[in-house]
């Protein structure tokens, strides 16, 4: 359980880091199409980790971590295309991809001894 919470506080964290990601790009680079599917997927990470807390079964655990794991991946997809089309500089890139890096590996850890457990 005590993963659970620094998963909880990581995602919560990084959800803060997309938000003020989110008005940059749509502020300073007038950029309106990526960063609504970056902020859509980067605030539901913590959001389906939210419900995996409250979860009616294991079963019902695994799936909610099983789509926050989901959309961490998608989640680094957007992040990477915002870098190679120069919305985001490298400095920025490098420092919020480490921490969706994190959540994955996080995340995966979650399912694969949640699953095997079981």
């Amino acid at each position: 359980m005590k993963e659970n919470n620094i998963i909880k506080d990581k995602s919560f964290s990084f959800a803060i880091r997309v938000v003020q990601m989110f008005k940059y790009l749509q502020d300073e680079k007038k950029e309106f199409v990526l960063s609504k599917q970056l902020l859509r997927s980067g605030t539901s990470i913590g959001a389906l980790i939210r419900e995996a807390e409250h979860a009616q079964s294991k079963a019902d655990f695994i799936h909610k971590m099983s789509i926050a794991l989901k959309e961490a991946n998608e989640t680094e997809y957007w992040l990477v295309l915002l870098y190679k089309t120069e919305y985001i500089q490298a400095n920025a890139y490098d420092s919020i991809s480490k921490d969706a890096v994190e959540l994955l590996k996080m995340l995966i850890s979650i399912v694969k001894t949640s699953k095997n457990n079981g």
